[in-house]
């Protein structure tokens, strides 16, 4: 049989299934990129720093209740999210950035970091704690 003969056999084989193709064999574990695995979400002890800057000096409460269950601002302990779909990453960036009055279900703004004067580890643990709220 010639070489080309066999070439020919070999991929009409692998085209069949008969053969597995190289690349279509399990990869080994080199040249597999690793799976990350899903965030659990930030940790309670965050959480309990983020209640404490919610219902202190954030004034976070003002807007949406002791309870986070909305006045101004919306409900935080449900899962209807008006601006993302949720995640941690995403309450972060809220709180970072506010809400600009055209975008607010109310039509009263929320200023970046709700107006207070937070730093970047209190915005974090006040998203953990309104992550907590809705993530039970």
């Amino acid at each position: 049989m010639s070489t080309r003969s066999s070439l020919s056999l070999l991929v009409a084989l692998m085209a069949a299934g008969v053969i597995p193709a190289a690349a279509q064999s399990t990869p080994d574990a080199a040249s597999t990129p690793a799976k990350t695995p899903p965030t659990a979400g930030p940790s309670a002890d965050l959480a309990t720093k983020g209640d404490s800057i919610f219902h202190g000096p954030g004034n976070c409460y003002a807007c949406h209740g002791s309870k986070g269950e909305g006045l101004v601002g919306p409900n935080l302990t449900d899962a209807e999210w008006i601006h993302s779909k949720g995640s941690y990453d995403e309450i972060v960036a809220q709180i970072q950035h506010g809400v600009p009055k055209a975008e607010s279900k109310s039509g009263i703004e929320m200023p970046p970091k709700g107006g207070a004067a937070l730093n970047d580890d209190d915005v974090k643990a006040v998203a953990a704690y309104v992550y907590s709220l809705s993530h039970k």
